[in-house]
């Protein structure tokens, strides 16, 4: 028994429909009895085979679309991690018995997520409900033209779903290229400040369209470095566009504001008027190189961190305010001060760093203060690789992420 005395693989056999585990990548894990009764395959000829090897398309059909549009199905669930509900499509089948023979067969298949305790993916459940019988029925009580008329029906919007998604899928590749080289185009080089060197990283999201919301800003300034970063909520050409607005926004204020909260006011009054700007998240470090003190503020966003030249971890929280325009008016911002030692490591990111699905953000939050206190002697570029490295799921980061690291 698994569990508090619960029997998880005999719930899973019993479960009213056949249904398949697979691994994300697609690979047969387990599948029920009733699966094992639709497909006409035993256990042995599905588990730990690739399901398209098992259940290829109709050679002798050049326009069988059942793969195609499954298979699209199942990179949409491991991108987003949701499930996906599929049109009823015709899916040729090799006959068990008589190789070479195809079978028509009508299923309806759901896609669903199985998720690891780190968010990411770690099965996909496929349910399929067959339609084959309803089908075949209507010819065997005389309707013979109404069941021809139908599987031509059902073939035809087959085929016309899986035209749509490609031309989606092309519309969204292009517009998410786009919106990425407008954001490269936006967000500051990396530099020297005086002697220190600034690492910066900026990761889109792995296989997903949600790109060009999250930016960062360095502001060099008398004795002061001003650093920032921000995530606007949305995803496209026009979250690039809000982002590169407050962004440079942010920079302008942070160059004659005399502190990152009155910035960061400053960029709650101008965000009320720019569409898409609302719920936008930022913080701002101000860096006094000379007093060995850091200034900050935030918005929402989650906190810096600084890890000391011993490896103490100190979480910038203390100054936290709502995003931008959550307020029915702007009011004043909080501010806090921390000092630093040379040696010490300040860190900014945007949540695709340590935000996964069904986790509390403090375990990401915790996962990169260890990260950094272990690798802190490392030089800024390097480090930033790590982290990267360390911090990033096996099936890709699921939403942008942007790194700012600085020696202090």
């Amino acid at each position: 028994m698994n569990g508090p005395g619960i029997d998880y693989h005999a719930v899973f056999q019993a479960l009213p429909g056949a249904v398949a585990l697979l691994t994300p990548s697609l690979v047969y894990a387990d599948v029920n009895e009733a699966f094992v009764a639709m497909c006409g395959r035993t256990r042995e000829q599905l588990i730990g085979r690739y399901l398209f090897d098992v259940f290829p398309d109709n050679p002798d059909d050049p326009a069988a679309t059942g793969t195609h549009n499954l298979r699209l199905s199942l990179e949409r669930v491991l991108a987003t991690g949701e499930p996906d509900t599929m049109a009823l499509q015709r899916y040729d089948v090799e006959s068990p018995d008589r190789p070479g023979q195809w079978l028509k067969r009508y299923w309806s298949p759901v896609n669903v997520p199985v998720l690891a305790p780190d968010g990411t993916v770690a099965l996909l459940l496929h349910r399929v409900e067959e339609v084959t019988e309803l089908i075949h029925a209507r010819g065997a009580h005389g309707d013979t033209d109404r069941a021809r008329a139908l599987e031509s029906e059902l073939y035809t919007r087959a085929r016309e779903l899986q035209e749509v998604n490609e031309r989606l899928r092309l519309a969204h590749a292009r517009e998410r290229e786009v919106a990425l080289h407008l954001q490269e185009a936006m967000l500051p080089a990396p530099r020297l400040l005086g002697h220190h060197h600034a690492a910066v990283r900026y990761r889109p999201a792995t296989g997903a369209l949600n790109v060009c919301g999250d930016w960062y800003d360095l502001v060099d300034l008398p004795g002061r470095t001003a650093v920032a970063v921000g995530d606007v909520v949305g995803h496209g050409l026009r979250a690039a566009g809000v982002m590169g607005l407050l962004r440079s926004a942010l920079s302008a204020a942070s160059r004659v504001a005399d502190g990152p909260a009155r910035a960061l006011e400053v960029l709650d009054l101008y965000s009320r008027d720019v569409a898409g700007a609302e719920s936008t998240t930022a913080v701002s470090v101000v860096i006094d190189w000379d007093g060995h003190v850091l200034t900050y503020s935030s918005a929402g966003h989650p906190p810096p961190v600084l890890c000391h030249a011993d490896g103490t971890v100190e979480f910038l929280d203390r100054a936290t305010d709502p995003p931008l325009g959550a307020r029915p008016e702007p009011s004043p911002r909080p501010q806090a001060r921390l000092p630093f030692t040379d040696g010490a490591v300040l860190a900014l990111f945007t949540d695709g760093l340590v935000e996964r699905r069904r986790e509390d953000i403090d375990t990401g939050l915790h996962r990169l203060a260890d990260a950094l206190a272990r690798h802190r002697a490392s030089p800024p570029e390097a480090l930033a690789d790590t982290l990267l490295d360390e911090l990033t799921p096996p099936t890709g980061i699921t939403d942008d992420t942007a790194l700012i690291l600085l020696r202090l």
